[in-house]
């Protein structure tokens, strides 16, 4: 058995020549389309440098310089590097990656150390840049606090106000000239000089240009923690949503002053599940935790989602309508100009000169209203943007959200009966769980009645305003199946007749190519739609699916999913994007907002948050064998193969010393051996054979069906 190489490697000198030789396109990373010739000479560690070995690959020479970068990032001037760190299975270290690196770069803390990092706002387009913190109304203690960080750390030229008690759309929008981030949950913190002082609860946040804790991402995020076991880090987001419940009154798309009229997707009822599940403190602490959560999450169903605007009395269902005002101001400056456009050439203006007006409402304009109100809603929904919603999304109440809210229904009545006894007091009044029961079936039967497309056997949304079903075929429909309002019968017919309209090569697509429509100069893609893939989308239904028991199924997209991660990481020097073009595997998208998370030098240090999460929850689905054809890149059009015929030569079974059934298990060995990787733990192999009918006696054909 050979002795695993140990190299020994000048730091600042091998990155320099591997760059200058390898990374032939100059964007500091070394991938396939790079023309270097693929190879560096090394020396070994044993030999003190003079014996040299060649490092040969993108994935061997992309993990070399990652390595450099990191050791680099320490101060090391020289290394010793392990060679099965470089040819370490790509699987194995993209998870470790996400476990011990790049968790760790989302990380974030609003207090006097995390401001530094936190205030960043990539996203804020107005001339004023000036780092900025609004405070809830009577957090006196916490305004305090804040002020004495910007008196005692002048450099950061923090500026600390607090908002006012009621928060009304029209304030959010007079602020949208001087945004700022608003603060979130803080402990009581003793110093090392024993001074009282307060520290940030940390969070997650999604990773490039979205420097901030965002609502439906950091479910996601939660789950991916919860697999790393960093529980704390995912009670702490929890608690950090009942802060923005507690005194923003819902959970905020994300919290920036200009997301104060705006809320998300709602998961708290299941993330505070999964965290309170793998509590280690005591029974007594772990429900007053709860308690604290579900009473947040009480008051978020009662007066966000079940009252309006998002609340439509005529269907008894909700849907995504924010109240803010104007033009959402965290987009790129450009992002409305054709919207604004044939208004301002109407009135002979520019449209900055139109824009300034109308926020200024020194211009009315019904149409422009309403359509910023549905962009808005889009943006409330998470999926901004898609051809799903455009210029109707406020008149839609959707499947997802509904889902969401029966999910809610359900896992508030569960809590109440089986952790809390069926009695659950919020300010002296008694809550028992047949409320919450007899909501959900309320809701369930509405969304049956119409929701639900017998004839097509999916769900879709409904145009309140046309009063009849929306056409788009979202994926989003199979989230009925994780809120588990789908019947045995329905759940059948939407894997059997509608799954496989959403099913790419690489994973789940947002929405059928049939539903999105035509793409043109004057109609261009949108992200949220077909041939786009998301992480989201991806992990509800996988969960949808098995809680239905179609494991294989589940096992089979995450699969697709994480072979499309997994070969973007060995063959891009180890990115890890926001989304991806699921039907060509591609992450270098020309679409709006273009790609998160593409954009390093010499080693990725975050990921993408939901991505990272997905393929941590996705390996839990995954066999052994899965992994293992998984860590060699083996294709699902290779991997999936169900049926494989091949003729094999003639074997004589007159023999009487070998079963035919021996005999036959040695025929399968001779066929092709990259269908071994198709085997799964729970698979079965139905052997089929052909005879030749002139010689009765002799095999001609062996065709295996691998299935479960």
């Amino acid at each position: 058995m050979n002795k695993p190489r140990k190299f020994i490697i000048d730091v600042e000198e091998t990155m320099r020549l591997l760059l200058e030789q390898e990374d032939t396109d100059g964007d500091f990373q070394i991938t396939i389309h790079d023309s270097g010739p693929k190879t560096l000479s090394v020396g070994t560690a044993d030999s003190d440098g003079y014996r040299k070995f060649e490092i040969r690959g993108t994935y061997q020479l992309s993990n070399l310089l990652q390595e450099l970068a990191l050791a680099a990032g320490h101060g090391r001037k020289h290394v010793v590097l392990d060679e099965a760190r470089l040819n370490e299975n790509p699987v194995d270290r993209l998870s470790r990656m996400i476990r011990n690196l790049f968790w760790d770069g989302l990380t974030r803390r609003i207090d006097a150390e995390g401001l530094e990092a936190i205030c960043a706002d990539p996203k804020n387009r107005t001339a004023d840049h000036s780092p900025r913190i609004y405070i809830p109304y009577s957090e006196d203690e916490i305004f305090t606090y804040y002020k004495w960080v910007a008196e005692t750390r002048p450099h950061l030229k923090l500026e600390v106000e607090m908002l006012p008690k009621d928060i009304t759309p029209e304030y959010v929008k007079s602020i949208n000239d001087r945004p700022g981030i608003l603060s979130l949950a803080m402990r009581k913190h003793t110093d090392d000089q024993g001074n009282i002082t307060f520290k940030g609860v940390p969070f997650i946040v999604p990773g490039g240009r979205f420097n901030e804790m965002y609502g439906w991402d950091s479910y996601f995020e939660i789950l991916g923690l919860v697999v790393d076991t960093r529980i704390d880090m995912a009670k702490g987001m929890v608690d950090n949503f009942v802060y923005e419940i507690t005194h923003y009154g819902k959970i905020l798309n994300a919290n920036r002053s200009y997301y104060l009229t705006r809320s998300q997707p709602p998961f708290l009822t299941d993330m505070a599940m999964k965290v309170y599940e793998r509590l280690s403190e005591d029974d007594q602490s772990k429900k007053d935790w709860l308690k604290t959560v579900i009473r947040a999450a009480i008051k978020e169903y009662h007066t966000v989602w079940m009252c309006e605007p998002r609340y439509d009395s005529e269907t008894g269902l909700s849907k995504f309508h924010p109240t803010g005002l104007g033009i959402p101001p965290e987009t790129e400056a450009s992002h409305f100009d054709h919207v604004i456009l044939p208004y301002a050439k109407r009135l002979g203006l520019t449209i900055k000169e139109y824009a300034a007006k109308y926020q200024a409402l020194e211009i009315q304009e019904p149409e422009l209203d309403s359509y910023f109100l549905h962009d808005r809603a889009v943006r409330e929904s998470g999926h901004d943007t898609t051809y799903r919603f455009d210029k109707r999304c406020a008149n839609l109440v959707t499947i997802d959200l509904n889902s969401l809210l029966y999910k809610y229904e359900v896992d508030i009545g569960e809590i109440i009966l089986r952790i809390f006894n069926n009695n659950f007091d919020i300010d002296g009044t008694i809550e028992t769980s047949e409320p919450w029961f007899e909501r959900a079936l309320a809701r369930k039967e509405r969304i049956n009645k119409y929701l639900w497309n017998e004839e097509e056997c999916l769900y879709y949304d409904y145009d309140v305003s046309q009063q009849k079903q929306s056409i788009y075929e979202s994926v989003t429909a199979f989230w009925a199946l994780w809120a588990g309002c789908a019947s045995p019968e329905q759940a059948e017919k939407l894997v059997k007749v509608s799954l496989p309209k959403f099913e790419a090569l690489g994973g789940l697509v947002s929405g059928t190519e049939e539903s999105r429509g035509p793409i043109t100069l004057d109609r261009p893609n949108r992200q949220w739609d077909y041939p786009f893939g998301w992480a989201p989308h991806q992990i509800m239904t996988w969960r949808g699916l098995e809680n239905y028991g179609f494991m294989t199924d589940a096992r089979r997209l995450a699969y697709r999913w994480l072979f499309t991660i997994t070969k973007s990481f060995v063959d891009f020097n180890g990115v890890v994007p926001e989304k991806y073009d699921v039907v060509t595997l591609a992450h270098l998208l020309k679409v709006e907002y273009g790609n998160v998370g593409v954009d390093f030098k010499f080693v990725p240090r975050e990921g993408f948050g939901w991505m990272n999460a997905s393929y941590q929850v996705g390996l839990s689905y995954l066999t052994s064998h899965m992994r293992r054809a998984l860590g060699a890149c083996t294709s699902p059009e290779v991997f999936f193969r169900h049926k494989v015929a091949k003729d094999v030569p003639a074997v004589s079974l007159e023999s009487t010393s070998v079963s035919e059934h021996q005999r036959l298990k040695a025929l399968v060995l001779e066929i092709d051996q990259n269908l071994s990787s198709s085997f799964s733990d729970s698979n079965t192999v139905d052997v089929s054979v052909v005879k030749d009918d002139t010689q009765p006696v002799k095999v001609k054909a062996v065709t295996l069906k691998v299935g479960p």
